[in-house]
Formats: structure tokens, sequence, C-alpha cells
């Protein structure tokens, strides 16, 4: 299958008809809102350890890697832990596995928070993973609900859920000094509770659902071999792979090369989270209404451009310019990515889709901080780091000009003829 398929829906709009004439079923808003608020709260636990870190390090005495290993382990799990979510939505449905993901990350939110050892904060933090994997359970829960043209957005809507991360940034910290850290732990765990009995109690489920009947492994291999995850899995491994870089590294960059206290440069990468957050519906209202793949080389674009700027170094103000710019390129590239797989994968298969794409996109974040890291101990500026983003932002441009556009434009013009 490539990226055509799916029909005349992946051109954005259906001949004849614009977004406003196709409606949408019977509780559609309730699950995207629903979608929404349990993305948000998993991602907030997902995002608990990160937050707190440094006490962490200071606590027991942990190596910067360590500590860096400690926040990384639930980022890796909740990345690949995508694949099989994904897969398990397409057979039993993003109702069920919705609440079942929040339920089984209540266990690890407890259990850290009374962690006390280095071992006991590795081991939960591996099976909070799950928490992160739930944006594989929303994609193709939502998707269900809307019609084609109408997906880029309401996809969008729910990708918003990405919010949770910045709302443990400021909130986890603050909680726990206020009270405790198990407070704010628990806190999680009484939500994480809440939206999996919502789910259960008043989660529509999608009219005429067909069950995925195909075994795992099977689904997991066709879903590799699916052109659509090939290339949007590159495609997304660029743009979310760059906002999870981003939202993790740049707090240390903006300490070391702008003399930002601690807390002034974790207020503004939130920032920079908040807005790439907020941009992706923004990516997929576009992309319903002008196709994905000029939104997406538009954005790539213009993170290759702002990228290239900030790596001169201006002034703290300008600079704060160029990576607000390109963290609301890489949020409407995000958005513009699940809206073209929301139309170019038939509904039986958009999670196991998901599932590689969105691991593509978790694990594409963990690159350019090494990098980044690298280049600065071996030069003192991150300038030739910045320019190789921008390197990776133009290569894929020409990926989505020269390999993904093909596809759409032969789909559509026999579409568009009828």
């Amino acid at each position: 299958m490539d990226i055509g398929t799916g029909d005349q829906r992946a051109t954005g709009q259906a001949a004849g008809a614009g977004p406003s004439a196709q409606p949408v079923v019977p509780g559609a808003y309730l699950a995207l809102a629903l979608a929404f608020l349990g993305f948000t709260v998993n991602f907030w636990a997902w995002a608990l350890l990160s937050p707190l870190a440094p006490r962490f390090k200071d606590a027991l005495g942990l190596t910067p890697l360590e500590a860096s290993v400690m926040v990384a382990v639930p980022v890796i799990i909740g990345s690949l832990g995508r694949i099989p979510l994904g897969a398990l939505t397409d057979r039993y449905g993003g109702k069920l596995m919705f609440a079942l993901v929040s339920y089984v990350a209540i266990a690890p939110v407890a259990f850290l928070a009374f962690a006390d050892t280095y071992l006991a904060l590795l081991a939960g933090g591996f099976v909070l993973g799950i928490a992160g994997a739930s944006f594989a359970v929303g994609v193709p829960y939502v998707n269900g609900f809307f019609p084609p043209a109408r997906r880029g957005l309401a996809l969008g809507i729910f990708g918003m859920g990405n919010v949770g991360t910045a709302v443990s940034t400021f909130l986890t910290p603050r909680i726990t000094d206020a009270s405790s850290r198990a407070v704010a732990f628990l806190l999680v765990a009484a939500l994480l509770a809440l939206i999996g009995t919502a789910f259960l109690l008043v989660g529509p489920e999608v009219p005429g659902r067909a069950p995925a009947a195909t075994p795992f492994l099977a689904r997991f291999a066709a879903a590799l071999r699916n052109g659509v995850a090939q290339d949007l899995s590159l495609i997304y491994a660029i743009t979310f792979g760059g906002f999870v870089a981003f939202g993790a590294y740049l707090p240390l960059y903006l300490k070391t090369v702008y003399g930002l206290s601690t807390t002034g440069a974790a207020s503004r990468a939130a920032g920079f989270v908040l807005l790439a957050t907020v941009a992706r519906p923004v990516g997929g209202w576009l992309a319903d209404r002008f196709t994905a793949v000029p939104v997406l080389i538009a954005a790539l674009a213009v993170v290759a451009l702002a990228a290239i700027a900030a790596s001169f170094e201006p002034s703290l103000g300008v600079a704060a310019v160029f990576f607000l710019t390109m963290a609301a390129a890489l949020g409407v590239g995000n958005g513009a990515v699940f809206a073209l797989v929301g139309v170019a994968v038939p509904p039986p298969q958009v999670g196991s889709v998901t599932g590689v794409v969105g691991a593509a996109g978790g694990l594409g974040g963990f690159l350019p901080p090494i990098v980044m890291g690298a280049v600065y101990g071996g030069t003192g500026s991150y300038a030739i780091g910045l320019m190789l983003l921008s390197d990776v932002a133009l290569a894929g441009l020409v990926y989505v000009a020269l390999k993904i556009r093909p596809y759409v434009r032969a789909r559509a013009v026999p579409e568009r003829a009828r």
C-alpha cells in the first residue's frame, strides 16, 4: 500500500464536498474530549520523573549518566510500547484500551511515590513507559469517529495532550515543594483512575468498528511493510523527534549559551513545548484544507531556516523568536503527519501504523541531544549541531517532495476528474 491508498481522501477533501458536508458520528466530540484528557493525564504520568531528576540526582548521589538513564527509561519504553498498543487497539478498540492503559499506569505511579533507591526508580520508570504509549491508542480511537476531511483537525486536538509534559514540568515540583513527592504522584494516580473509569462508564465505542482478526505479528509485519508507515516514520522522527529533543535539551542550551537560571531556562523551554502543542491542531486543520504534503514541506522549510538562524547565537530575544518559530513549525508538521495517516490508512490498520510511526517519532528525540552534547563538547559551540538539524529538516523536505508528493498527486488526479 502506498501513500495514496484511501482513495481521494488522501488529498484532504472530497470531490465536490467540503469538510462541512461530512457529518461526524454520534459521540464523536465526547470521544475526542475523553481522549484528549486521557492523553494529557497519561503524559503527565509519563513525565513525572523528569522534573524531579535534579533532586533524585542530589539525594541519591547519581552521576549525570545515571540521572539521564533514569529519565530516558520511561521515554524509551513509551516509544517502543506504541507498537503493541497500537496493534491491540486495532483488535480490542480504543475505549477498552484507554481504560486499561490508564489503570495499569496507576501501579508504577504509586510505586514511584515512595521509591527511594536508584534501582527502584529504574524499575518503576520502566513500567511507567506504558503511559507514554497511550498515544497509539488515542489516534485510531479518535480517527474512527470523524470523516476523512475532519480527521486532521480532530487528531491535532487529540495530539495537544502532549501538554501533559508541560503540566508535569510546572506542577510536579511545585506540589512536591508544597507537600511531598507522595502527594504529587498519588494525585496523578487518582487522575488516572478517574480517566480509566470515565472511559468505561461513558466513553463511546467507535460505531461499526470491525476488530482486526489477524494475529499481532502479522499485523506488525504488515505495518512495517506499509508505505505510509515507512515514509511517515521518517518524517515524524524529524518533526516529533525535534519536538521531544528540544523540549528536553533546550533548558541546558539556554543555560549554557545565555546564562539563564535553571528556573528561567525551564520556563522558556515550557513555552516551546506549549507553542508546539497548540500548533499541532493547526497543522491538522491546514492538512484538511490544503493536503498534508505542502504543509509538511512548508513546516520543514521553516524548521531548517530557524535552525540556521539560531546557530549564530543572536541575542536572547532574537533567539527566542527563532526557537518559538521552530516550535510552531514542528507542531504543524506533527499535525500534518497524522492527518495523512488518518486518511491514507484503512481504519482496521490505523492502530498498527500509528504504533510504528509513533515509535519512530519518540525514538527520533534521542539522537539530537546526544549530537548536540557531543558537538558542544568537541567545539565549545552548538552551531554545528543546529546546522545538522537544518540539514536533516531539508533532507526531510526533499523526501516529502520527491517520494510522498507523487503518490498523492497520482491518486488525486483521477478522483478529481470524476
